[in-house]
């Protein structure tokens, strides 16, 4: 079956229930799920030219599917960007990243209060490897040009940083790579393309962890990289196919149809979020509210420029205590006292979640590494689901109560 073409000049949320591999000779309206490992070529000669990259065609599992290709197609048309590569996780998407743009002997600049992982992989694992890395503060835009080196080859940030939703200048900061002859690739996992498209502002690369928002329900893990062409088919595709970060077609099918309904989420989530926020600051027992939507954010400007006027479905406050083995027994208390809020890790659900970052995301970076990046052990994050906003502020009430 051949489809029509789209017509050109579609808003992005057309495209995100729009964009998608052709239909079959069946005609599906919803797009199809292909689960094999293997695909039937036509001819050996055939087989030989599509292995050689000579011709278009599936070859096996590992390489393409094409549910991953729908999923690539639209998200990199919600982004803007001219290609995507889907990988099995947000965390190998770095990987595959690094490993496509760094040696030994490379630099890497990043962001110090990026995800505990990251930090991780990027400050130690690759270290192992010869890849030299620094971390510098988020928001300070001298600290990033006196980073710079001779052997800079990529900066990385994630706009707003998690838990504490700090905010780049994404224009500045890709401004600063390519003078320095590096790259700017943005970790795009809170804002979505919904709210924020950082190829707009001069980014090279977008990384996205597609479990939390794209997926917008917690059922799947998969990541993806947005950027030219080129550099997904020069760089990137060559890591995927010997490296295995292959993203899986039924995990790619499910944050396809997320995609669908991503931009009515980040919206109906940001709006709760702000209102969350805003009565967090007036309650006794929390110190600070940390949300790019509150006019006191440092960054609540600059955010509101780059993210469409809203400030993102997460935000974390700390807790009042005279010192951190306090701070973490009350913050403790609180979590464990809520009997709605469900007690997770995982961000950008429709179910409202809450994390301790100290003791579980940023768990195993040092306590140099935590007191650098500004998570203490009373602080707590936040990631607003669909509930009806006084149904959470109810639960965090008898949270508070305790803390």
């Amino acid at each position: 079956m051949t489809d029509k073409p789209l017509p050109p000049g579609l808003h992005p949320d057309t495209l995100a229930v729009r964009v998608a591999v052709g239909r079959s000779q069946y005609g599906e309206n919803s797009e199809a799920l292909y689960l094999t490992s293997g695909y039937v070529q036509p001819s050996a000669e055939a087989a030989a030219r599509r292995f050689a990259g000579d011709e278009d065609g599936y070859t096996y599992g590992r390489y393409g599917n094409p549910t991953v290709s729908s999923f690539e197609l639209r998200l990199a048309a919600l982004e803007g960007t001219e290609a995507a590569i889907g990988t099995a996780s947000g965390m190998s998407a770095i990987l595959m990243m690094c490993l496509a743009l760094l040696k030994t002997g490379d630099h890497i600049l990043c962001s110090r209060s990026m995800f505990g992982s990251t930090i991780r992989l990027i400050g130690t694992d690759l270290a192992r490897f010869g890849v030299s890395s620094t971390f510098v503060s988020q928001t300070d835009l001298g600290a990033w040009q006196a980073a710079v080196k001779s052997n800079t080859r990529l900066l990385f940030v994630e706009t707003p940083t998690n838990p504490l939703t700090e905010v780049c200048d994404i224009a500045a900061l890709a401004d600063l790579a390519h003078n320095a002859g590096a790259m700017l690739a943005v970790d795009n996992c809170f804002a979505t393309p919904a709210l924020q498209r950082p190829v707009v502002f001069g980014a090279d690369i977008i990384m996205h962890s597609g479990t939390k928002y794209l997926d917008g329900q917690g059922r799947v893990v998969a990541g993806a990289l947005c950027a030219s062409q080129k550099l997904v088919s020069e760089k990137f595709l060559p890591i995927l196919k010997s490296g295995g970060m292959t993203l899986a077609p039924f995990n790619a099918w499910v944050v396809l149809k997320g995609l669908e309904t991503l931009d009515l989420r980040m919206r109906a989530q940001s709006e709760r979020a702000l209102a969350l926020a805003l009565w967090l600051q007036d309650q006794e027992a929390v110190q600070l509210v940390h949300y790019p939507g509150l006019a006191s954010h440092p960054q609540h400007k600059l955010a509101m420029a780059q993210q469409s006027g809203l400030g993102g479905a997460v935000l974390s406050f700390e807790v009042k205590a005279a010192e951190p083995e306090q701070a973490r027994q009350r913050a403790f208390a609180l979590l464990d006292a809520m009997q709605l809020v469900s007690l997770s890790t995982n961000l950008g659900d429709t179910k409202t979640l809450a994390a301790h970052p100290a003791s579980t995301s940023h768990g195993r970076l040092t306590e140099a590494q935590r007191q650098a990046a500004g998570i203490g052990q009373g602080l707590i994050r936040i990631a607003v689901g669909l509930e009806h906003v006084d149904d959470i502020k109810t639960d965090l009430t008898r949270g508070l109560r305790q803390a």
